[in-house]
């Protein structure tokens, strides 16, 4: 089941923002990610916050319901726009992610989409993406999604044996996300991502080739590839537990990763971040790295986290809960935490270390520039950046990159 909630300090009713996070507001990106909390059936190692039907029945009512789902959240779009009062930002980036997004009509999608566009504007050149799960799309709804303003879609593609996509619980086919790639351009989308996991239990290394050959063959300009981990309260542990299949090791996963970026790179793609690699920099996902960059974005929906201006909140988790706020006027806020400049340099530190540009040093204390100098002899940061003021991550430093970064932010 999905993970708990952090504590913090409670959300006004009204959703209203210190003063402190909108001054300098103008400067900064502003982003949207809606999330929508529907699921088929849930993968044996999700704890995202999604429900299937069974899990809701009885728990929401008619206000849990995906049927009017839409109109919910473009409610918290309006609430947004109170919220951010004459703040003058046209919206750069929209994501919409899950759950499975396309359990809804295309028609919903889009709306929740025209709600952004009608209470803020979008940027000329907005980035507009939404996850789908390859079984629950055919071409006439992604013809529908790009008529409707999308242009960036990410499939959950996973692996490409089924003996894997079983242990993961999935329910498309092998095959199936490399058509949606090709259903996908012939739609007009310009960007397409397939998603990727490797260390499943059962998994080889030619069963992971095998994944990133028909990845690489279906012609996305983006790939993403995450380890698999197993979350306490999840199918998939729970099977570890009883010793149906063996744990996942860290080793396998060092070689996995090391297989996928010379795979990746040999077929044209460049890492920007430490699970993500491209074709060209506009194929980069631009909302991601909102997030990677502390920029301002509001998170829609159940359990969506939002973060402007250093102050960060996140909504209660179920959706008739969330629904319910919303019905009666109030903030479906369940807590936030203003964040202080020491916090915001630490962040920096934790998620621009990921990206391919890497932290300016002048971020590090003392002891971090003293961590960052042994990293460099170490070979986990590249010498060239490094001697221009930044911390970027070699090869080997990627595979470390957690414990590099608890050294450097001391």
């Amino acid at each position: 089941m999905p993970s708990a909630l952090p504590d913090g300090e409670p959300v006004p009713d009204d959703g209203a923002l210190p003063a402190s996070a909108l001054a300098g507001a103008a400067a900064r990106p502003l982003g949207f990610y809606l999330h929508v909390p529907y699921c088929a059936t849930r993968c044996g190692y999700c704890d995202f916050n999604t429900y299937t039907a069974t899990e809701l029945r009885g728990t929401g009512g008619v206000l849990a319901s995906r049927d009017n789902y839409a109109d919910t959240l473009i409610d918290e779009v309006r609430l947004a726009r109170k919220v951010l009062g004459d703040d003058p930002r046209e919206v750069r980036t929209v994501f919409v992610g899950g759950g499975t997004p396309t359990l809804l009509a295309a028609a919903d999608l889009v709306r929740m989409l025209g709600a952004i566009r009608d209470e803020f504007g979008l940027a000329a050149d907005a980035e507009v993406t939404t996850e789908a799960n390859p079984e629950s799309v055919d071409p006439a709804y992604l013809a529908a999604l790009r008529e409707g303003g999308f242009n960036r879609i990410s499939f959950g593609m996973q692996s490409a044996r089924q003996h894997v996509l079983r242990v993961l619980d999935r329910t498309h086919t092998p095959g199936r996300p490399e058509a949606c790639v090709a259903e996908a351009r012939a739609a007009g989308f310009d960007h397409v991502n397939l998603d990727l996991i490797y260390g499943t239990p059962g998994e080889s290394d030619d069963d992971w080739r095998a994944s990133l050959d028909a990845a690489i063959g279906a012609g996305p300009d983006h790939v993403s590839a995450y380890a698999l981990i197993v979350e306490e309260g999840t199918q998939l542990a729970r099977r570890i537990r009883r010793g149906e299949v063996p744990m996942t090791d860290d080793d396998v996963h060092a070689d996995r990763y090391l297989i996928a970026d010379s795979v990746l790179t040999g077929a044209g793609f460049d890492w920007y971040e430490v699970s993500n690699w491209a074709t060209s920099d506009a194929g980069r996902c631009l909302h991601n790295e909102l997030y990677w960059r502390g920029a301002d974005w509001w998170g829609a929906g159940p359990g969506a986290h939002s973060h402007v201006g250093g102050v960060r909140w996140w909504n209660v988790k179920h959706p008739g809960a969330y629904a319910a706020a919303l019905a009666s006027g109030r903030s479906p806020g369940a807590g936030r935490e203003v964040l202080s400049d020491e916090d915001r340099r630490v962040e920096r530190i934790l998620l621009e270390l990921r990206l391919r540009e890497g932290v300016p040093l002048e971020l590090l204390k003392e002891a971090g520039l003293q961590a960052s100098r042994r990293a460099l002899g170490e070979g986990l940061l590249e010498a060239a950046p490094y001697e221009q003021g930044r911390a970027v991550l070699t090869l080997r430093g990627r595979l470390l990159a957690d414990a590099v970064v608890r050294d450097l932010v001391d």
